[in-house]
């Protein structure tokens, strides 16, 4: 086999393995450590760490370690948010929330320099156009990584599932899921149902091995950037300083443009923060068990994945203002019936039917609002997605850091509103574009940096 696919696919299932291991215990975390809104604070706090290693952490870890020591030891702070989830309290899941956060975007910006370094190497080698091997490369990335989704929540559910102790919930209880839930009683209503500690270990024990392995993959396996290769990327990194790049994310807020687009790049944050921290819990959790959230999850993660795929190739046909117009129909519709909507266990189909139509929204958000960073800020690309990150991050923040203080109609309003003012924004940036250069496409090219830009799943 070629070495660098080779390269390439220890990467990708070294993700696989890390991410099935994070993304299913992300999307426990509100129900598995409720008291207190322990789970969702530990998530809150994840991302503001993540925020700040944006901005600092990943060219000097990559300059000093490089690529392959990079992502070997930022997937270690992932297997610490694992560790810490056997004994949940204050004292170990914040600390390792915030070692998580700090690993985060070193390990992302490790993996799309390599990947880039790789392609470069072989379209060299083979005398073929690098940014054609390099699209390649990222896709047989995506295709590997985007099914952590379904295997984590999968193995938290048919392990969750093994509980001897199934708990009737009583209609007294359901009266506490939904929107209008009750902030006190709904933790008390759905501890019952709690798995056993066994249970629990043994979920957390799959976890932590599979990111174990995941670290073991990239160590043994994964070769190290050629020295030529490695001097030639440090000085990349080096072209600009520390702090000139850290202000240049700043400085590109006077583009009237990028300020306009925050509502719709927080929203990506506020949307997803929903669907993890509160669908999960209120309604699902509380009406279902928390079995079913790995379950349901995976509806998301599937669809999701399908739609991106979709969504990227019929773009050109159809211009970015319909998808997005698609995507704010589907999210108003699932944010209204969810207020009308008292889950039920006899309903069990609509369980499944909202995240599935928030993946599909989804999918557009994440597809569009990337390529349109791409095409808008052409010229300042990593200044435009360091802004992207930071501010899709700061959703989350908020989203998770006022999960356990408001009802979840409180919560499906701030929703909708922030949804509201992001196609306001949104269209004013259309705007702005059709008046300077009316004659410009609108359809969404594909952009080179557009993975780089996502802490995905995050």
């Amino acid at each position: 086999m070629e070495r660098n696919l080779k390269n390439v696919l220890v990467i990708s299932f070294g993700f696989l393995l890390l991410f099935t291991a994070y993304g299913g215990l992300q999307s426990l975390q509100s129900s598995l450590n409720s008291e207190e809104g322990l789970g969702v604070a530990s998530l809150s706090v994840l991302y503001a760490a993540l925020i700040l290693s944006s901005m600092f952490l990943p060219p000097i870890l990559i300059k000093k370690l490089g690529c392959k020591w990079t992502i070997a030891i930022s997937m270690c702070c992932y297997i610490a948010f694992s560790l810490g989830n056997f004994y949940a309290s204050w004292y170990t899941l914040i600390p390792t929330s915030v070692i998580l956060g700090l690993g985060g975007a070193p390990l992302w910006s490790a993996k799309c320099t390599y990947l880039t370094i790789a392609g470069t190497s072989y379209a060299e080698k083979a005398g073929k156009n690098a940014k054609d091997i390099i699209n390649q490369y990222f896709g047989v990335f995506f295709l590997v990584f985007q099914s952590s989704g379904i295997w984590g929540n999968l193995i938290s559910s048919l392990i969750l599932s093994q509980s001897s102790t199934k708990v009737e919930i009583s209609e007294e209880d359901l009266e506490c899921c939904g929107a209008y839930n009750c902030l006190t009683d709904t933790t008390n209503s759905t501890e019952s149902a709690k798995p056993s500690n066994s249970l629990i270990y043994t979920l957390l024990g799959v976890y932590t091995a599979s990111g174990v392995l995941a670290v073991l993959l990239v160590i043994i396996f994964l070769d190290q950037i050629k020295s030529d290769q490695a001097e030639t990327e440090k000085e990349k990194l080096e072209a600009p300083s520390f702090w000139s790049t850290f202000l240049a994310t700043f400085r590109h807020l006077k583009d009237k443009r990028q300020c306009l687009l925050i509502p719709l790049t927080m929203y990506s944050g506020f949307e997803q923060g929903f669907l993890s921290g509160d669908y999960t819990k209120v309604y699902v959790t509380c009406a279902l068990g928390i079995q079913y959230v790995g379950y349901v999850m995976i509806c998301f993660a599937a669809v999701n994945s399908l739609c991106s795929l979709l969504f990227g190739k019929i773009s050109q046909f159809t211009g970015r203002k319909l998808l997005f117009a698609l995507a704010t129909v589907t999210n108003t519709a699932c944010i209204i019936a969810l207020l009308l909507w008292k889950p039920h266990p006899k309903q069990l189909a609509v369980f499944f039917v909202f995240p599935a139509l928030w993946g599909l929204a989804d999918a557009v958000w994440q597809t569009q609002t990337n390529g349109l960073y791409g095409i808008l800020f052409e010229k300042h690309k990593e200044a435009a997605f360091a802004n992207y990150r930071l501010w899709e991050s700061l959703g989350f923040v908020i989203a998770f850091g006022y999960s356990t203080k408001l009802q979840a109609y409180i919560k499906l309003y701030i929703l909708l509103s922030v949804l509201v003012l992001s196609m306001v924004t949104y269209g004013a940036v259309e705007y702005l574009e059709a008046k300077s250069s009316p004659g410009t496409p609108t359809a969404t090219k594909k952009e080179n940096g557009r993975p780089c830009s996502q802490e995905t799943p995050m």
